[in-house]
């Protein structure tokens, strides 16, 4: 921890370079994900998951070939845990719409696809159903859970500081939720229940940080009202930089675990909470603390000279 002891970087001078690399991120990610569609998990966009457990190894296509022949429609096949395990997770879109069967209808699809096909013998370890209705219940609820947080905290920075502090706090947290939905969009994750968690627990992360830094803003401001605003926010980074390392590392390694041992069920969850600590870390430093500053300046020369505020 020697690196952090007394530390005295100049974080401030690249904030014009952290702003552009996130607006990269975010843009990439936003057209990436308008191109190709944001990708609906089960739980919001209805449908069917099962897992099937094979005797022998089959190959993603010879069970993909025998969905097909069935007339499954739009399907995805992929690995499931270890490959020696021999297991396969297949996800269908929910055909109840479209035949009117009952809701286990995709499940019997495929156990009847693979009978016929005698690929090999089969166990069905796991399957989950969500109907439609209810997958756009489970969206409309995910929207609305992560917009009342957002509300949330935008109150309560609003009442603890001032306007320029309480902005970037909120477009900190703004970046973080962008920028880890673009990682998202890049490595092919679906948006689900674990998904939508995940985020509002980076939210949640990300402004008790940044509220860390902000409050040792406010004090030195207190106690160093000759010092520019640069200076005494480049200054309040440093002073808890260590804090800000020491949990951010932590938080990761355990959140690290829970992704390589965790289980492909914990692996979106995971995932997304990894990005959402590091780009929550990266935002405290960077991104909060220079909309503060752009801000701060500007009601600073809007002010009569001798009227500055300390918090």
């Amino acid at each position: 921890m020697a690196l952090f002891e007394n530390a005295n970087y100049d974080f401030i001078k690249w904030r014009w370079h952290a702003i552009a690399l996130s607006a990269i991120i975010i843009i990439a990610g936003m057209v990436y994900g308008i191109q190709k569609g944001i990708p609906l998990g089960i739980d919001f966009s209805g449908g069917t998951i099962m897992v099937v457990k094979f005797e022998k190894p089959v190959s993603d296509d010879q069970v993909r070939q025998a969905l097909d022949a069935a007339g499954s429609g739009e399907n995805v096949i992929q690995a499931y845990g270890d490959p020696a395990l021999n297991q396969k997770q297949i996800r269908l879109p929910q055909l109840i719409e479209e035949t009117g069967g009952s809701l286990d209808q995709n499940a019997r699809l495929v156990v009847g696809a693979l009978t016929k096909a005698n690929l090999t013998p089969f166990n069905v370890l796991n399957q989950e159903l969500v109907g439609p209705v209810i997958g756009a219940d489970l969206q409309r609820r995910g929207i609305y859970a992560t917009l009342a947080s957002i509300i949330g905290i935008t109150i309560y920075i609003g009442l603890r500081f001032r306007f320029a502090f309480a902005i970037g706090a909120i477009a900190a947290t703004f970046h973080d939720i962008l920028v880890t939905l673009a990682f998202l969009f890049f490595f092919g994750y679906d948006l689900s229940l674990n998904i939508v968690a995940a985020i509002l627990t980076i939210t949640g992360y990300s402004v008790n940080d940044t509220i860390v830094i902000f409050d040792r803003v406010r004090e030195n401001m207190r106690s160093k009202r000759r010092d520019s605003l640069e200076k005494v926010v480049n200054e309040s980074v440093n002073q808890t930089l260590s804090r800000t390392i020491i949990t951010a590392g932590t938080t990761f390694l355990s959140v690290l675990a829970l992704y390589l041992f965790g289980g492909e069920v914990l692996e979106g969850f995971a995932f997304t909470m990894l990005v959402g600590i590091i780009s929550g870390t990266y935002s405290t430093i960077f991104i909060a603390s220079s909309i503060a500053i752009i801000l701060g300046t500007k009601q600073a020369k809007g002010r009569p000279q001798g009227t500055r505020k300390a918090g």
